[in-house]
């Protein structure tokens, strides 16, 4: 209030700074009661403003001669002492400038004949690199802050690695990894992993299996590679929506445009057209032949492999389609039926009722992977197709908890329902909202966890925070229904038989 009352006697009265002062201070005084205090009140908060101004002053002055220095030295290349030359233009720059470079630096304070002359012909041999990227990168040198446009920043990089511009190339992946996109995020991709920027390259990988099968679109499926594709359909943090079924969907429409990239019609038409083009390859190779077993689709086995087909052939529906399209393999279909079979017998006349223990390694190789979209709050009760040894787990989203419940004979089932008195899941619940760039905003997780439920008993299996709550909610959960000792089981009697 001292300070503040010398600024309002000055304005009014006219008074000088001094003379100011000391009438506010003499008010202060007045008002508190207490002579001192005012006193050093007033002159402690003149000093910090006096302060401040300065501060300013001295941002002010860094900040105009940040600028001068890139007007005067760069873009007009005042006192320059060398000419760098590339891709067919000149710039007239500064050796001290350039040695903030490590390219530069090892090519002046070395033995190369380089560091003597005075004009330097760059080999550009990344195809990358343009003048533009140059220009912004040489810039770099003579200023503090860069502003690194998306569109630009992958050619913007090559030039930093190239130039070895730690800085600027740290800058280019943090412009990555917020700009990530269905559009931008196999080129970011890419370009991470040849510019060996991991972070990035690991971001797009996150991004792309929270989005895969909520952003498909016909630009990224024709960019997304098979090898990338392989380690996403191998994941188990996929977030599949809704079912293993939508996965074979998805590869279908996917493999279609990657064999046909020529194909520009509305995504919405890929499935029809995939379908006719691949019913077309079926009557030219004749009976017996799987698409994947031609030299056309045998590049696309590694993919397709790592499909968890025991929860697609569990639904009639869905075994029909794969059977029709004949894109399999049959011995891996046959393999699996034999499988499932001996599993369902287990679960039946042998007690197995479930994981009694986290398999971590079976859990993320061999678990059903589903996915249910929220559109908005409110009381939701649903179920995934297929069949699942008996257990009819019914999921209830109500008042911000999610409930699992073991239904036998309370409610309607389309199948038949084990009456086992206890039957256990192995389990992981994920949640979480996305912007419209298919950014994460949010997300929880229960972990992989053990569940043993009673006929018709129910269980919370996680409650929500109100404030973490943002809709469209995705769900997207991991189920393991037989325990791994029984499987393997299974699986040496098959080989039993097979020998």
């Amino acid at each position: 209030m001292g300070s503040l009352g010398s600024r309002v006697l000055r304005r009014k009265a006219g008074l000088p700074r001094g003379e100011a002062a000391a009438a506010g201070r003499a008010g202060k005084r007045k008002r508190g009661g207490a002579e001192g205090t005012g006193d050093s009140d007033s002159d402690g908060e003149a000093e910090r403003e006096e302060r401040l101004l300065q501060l300013r002053g001295r941002r002010k002055k860094l900040k105009s001669t940040s600028k001068y220095i890139y007007q005067t030295l760069f873009l007009n290349g005042e006192n320059s002492d060398i000419k760098i030359c590339a891709l067919g233009e000149e710039w007239n720059l500064h050796k001290i400038y350039l040695c903030q470079s490590g390219y530069f630096s090892s090519m002046f304070s070395g033995s190369w004949k380089e560091s003597s002359m005075n004009v330097i012909e760059l080999e550009i041999p990344d195809q990358n690199i343009d003048v533009e990227a140059l220009q912004v990168a040489f810039g770099s040198l003579y200023r503090d802050d860069v502003l690194i446009n998306p569109s630009r920043v992958v050619a913007l990089l090559a030039a930093a690695c190239m130039l070895q511009l730690d800085g600027l190339i740290q800058q280019c992946g943090e412009t990555m990894k917020e700009t990530i996109t269905a559009q931008t995020v196999c080129g970011y991709y890419n370009s991470a992993g040849t510019y060996g920027l991991d972070s990035v390259k690991k971001k797009c990988l996150e991004w792309l299996l929270n989005n895969l099968m909520t952003h498909q679109s016909v630009g990224l499926f024709k960019e997304l590679s098979i090898n990338l594709m392989k380690q996403l359909i191998s994941s188990s943090n996929l977030f599949v929506l809704q079912v293993e079924m939508d996965v074979y969907t998805a590869l279908k429409k996917w493999m279609f445009l990657q064999l046909v990239p020529s194909w520009n019609g509305s995504f919405k038409q890929v499935l029809t057209e995939a379908d006719a083009w691949f019913a077309e390859r079926r009557r030219e190779f004749g009976g017996g032949v799987a698409f994947l077993e031609s030299a056309q689709g045998s590049a696309f086995v590694p993919v397709f492999a790592h499909l968890r087909l025991q929860y697609i052939i569990s639904d009639l529906a869905s075994a029909r389609i794969v059977e029709r399209d004949a894109l399999l393999p049959a011995e891996w279909l046959s393999s699996v039926y034999k499988q499932q079979w001996f599993a369902m017998l287990r679960a039946e006349q042998d007690n197995d009722i479930g994981p009694q223990e986290i398999n971590k390694e079976e859990l993320e190789g061999n678990s059903m992977r589903c996915g249910r979209k929220l559109a908005k709050d409110g009381d939701y009760c649903w179920r995934w197709t297929g069949f699942n040894f008996g257990l009819d787990l019914l999921v209830t989203y109500t008042n911000r908890y999610i409930i699992f419940k073991r239904n036998t004979l309370n409610q309607p089932c389309s199948g038949c329902v084990s009456l086992q008195p206890r039957r256990s899941i192995a389990f992981r619940l994920r949640l979480a909202s996305f912007d419209c760039s298919g950014k994460m905003i949010c997300s929880r997780t229960t972990g992989y966890q053990i569940l043993t439920l009673e006929k018709d008993q129910e269980q919370i299996v996680m409650n929500l925070d109100s404030r973490l709550l943002t809709f469209p909610l995705y769900i997207c959960c991991n189920f393991l229904y037989t325990s791994p000792e029984k499987r393997a089981d299974s699986e040496a009697q098959l080989d039993h038989l097979e020998a």
